[in-house]
């Protein structure tokens, strides 16, 4: 069973995806922040460094983003210039731009932007310039991959690009053509907002997380959509009305006079607090060590309380094996990014060693952002990385505790029990 679970309390969303109960996916965002990556900004070239190839934008958020000069030509591969330009010939300071953030500003640095703009719907991300169609490497089969992208060149116009998302397989070319109509208004609404605005000013602001996670998420397996906040009841009623009417069953109201809140009532809010500790015991008794910093993650796995039934190798290798599931799925929950290294105990067979590594890869091409295994490190670290587009979630959520002088850290964001 497939269930989702929306909690708003003051200014804090939060949401929750369990898969037979147990906790899957995690989300949380809040309104004083809200979401700045795929909103649309119109700001202006403050300078250029040639010697970066790339220029520096002021869009009103205190610290100028990042714009690089491969976000600057042409999205489509074949009709980039063989050569790059020199990015003065580019942009020049003074001038006016429109941009979209594709990665948050995070510690010192700006946000990150782009002109490849690209707004996400239901079936399909529409880009008004690309020049292409695309499908989800995610949709298994050759067949229907075939069929998509035929589908895409036949609703699409001109320049425009397309990409089928892993939810488009099986839908009607006519659900793929009022998506693409949909978000083709949209992008003219932002181009007639931009002639009008004053710089630096947004211009579109990408979607709240109620929204997101529904647009994003909901598909033909997932059975209830709790929701304990009737605004963001209402908001996605509306949505799941316009875009999937016949999940509209799915959608449930949480009562607020229920005895336990929402996250109590599903056992969230303890299994939140597992995935955020230093230590993460496994259910076999072995233990996840867990050590973040803002580039880089470690994770050493222990046996711990685990001594097996057979023999060291084996007892190692089902450790290994629990360890790659759970760090797949707490990579996630954390929404770690950069560079993670993960301390698997020795193992001996070089099968077994194989066998780990396929396990986390094929675990980690589920998550909806890019991860990528490296391989083992000559001194037996599995390496990998993962996409860093947001902040990581945990730092909402955690503060340092007195007690240890801030080595350790308390989850501060759990729904009240009043």
């Amino acid at each position: 069973m497939k269930q989702m679970l929306v909690h708003v309390e003051r200014d804090v969303v939060q949401t929750a995806v369990l898969t037979n109960g147990k906790l899957d996916e995690y989300y949380t965002e809040q309104a004083a922040d809200g979401q700045t990556v795929g909103s649309v900004y119109k700001g202006r070239v403050v300078n250029v460094l040639p010697g970066m190839e790339a220029a520096f934008v002021d869009i009103g958020q205190g610290k100028n983003a990042f714009l690089h000069i491969d976000d600057l030509l042409h999205p489509n591969l074949e009709q980039k210039p063989r050569e790059k330009p020199p990015i003065s010939k580019v942009v020049r300071p003074g001038q006016d731009i429109l941009v979209q953030i594709v990665k948050e500003p995070i510690g010192g640095k700006g946000a990150r932007v782009t002109t490849h703009y690209s707004l996400p719907g239901r079936w399909l991300v529409y880009m008004p310039y690309a020049d292409y169609v695309g499908v989800s490497k995610k949709i298994p089969t050759e067949g229907e991959r075939a069929r998509l992208r035929q589908a895409g060149e036949s609703v699409r116009q001109a320049e425009e690009g397309i990409i089928l998302r892993t939810a488009a397989a099986g839908e009607s070319t006519n659900s793929l053509a009022r998506d693409v109509a949909a978000l083709r208004g949209q992008w003219a609404g932002i181009l007639e907002q931009a002639e009008k605005a004053e710089v630096p000013a947004i211009v579109h602001r990408e979607a709240g997380l109620v929204q997101r996670v529904v647009r994003d998420i909901l598909d033909a397996e997932t059975d209830e959509i709790w929701i304990d906040d009737s605004r963001a009841y209402e908001e996605v009623l509306t949505y799941v009305r316009s875009m999937a009417p016949a999940m509209e069953s799915r959608l449930l109201a949480y009562s607020e006079t229920e005895k336990l809140p929402l996250f109590e009532k599903f056992g969230v809010s303890s299994e939140l607090d597992k995935a955020f500790g230093a230590r993460i015991r496994l259910t076999s008794g072995g233990e996840l060590v867990w050590d973040q910093t803002e580039a880089l993650t470690v994770i050493d796995v222990n046996t711990s309380r685990y001594t097996g039934s057979k023999d060291l190798e084996e007892t190692v290798f089902n450790t290994n094996m629990e360890a790659a599931a759970e760090v797949a799925r707490l990579l996630r929950l954390r929404d770690a990014g950069g560079i993670i290294i993960i301390d698997f105990i020795d193992m001996e067979s070089v099968e077994h060693r194989q066998q780990v590594m396929g396990t986390l890869e094929a675990l980690v091409r589920k998550d909806r952002t890019k991860c990528h295994v490296v391989g083992w490190t000559k001194l037996g670290l599995l390496e990998m990385t993962r996409k860093k587009v947001r902040g990581r979630s945990s730092g909402k959520h955690l503060e340092p505790c007195a007690a240890c002088k801030g080595r350790g850290t308390l989850y501060v964001n759990r729904p009240s029990q009043d």
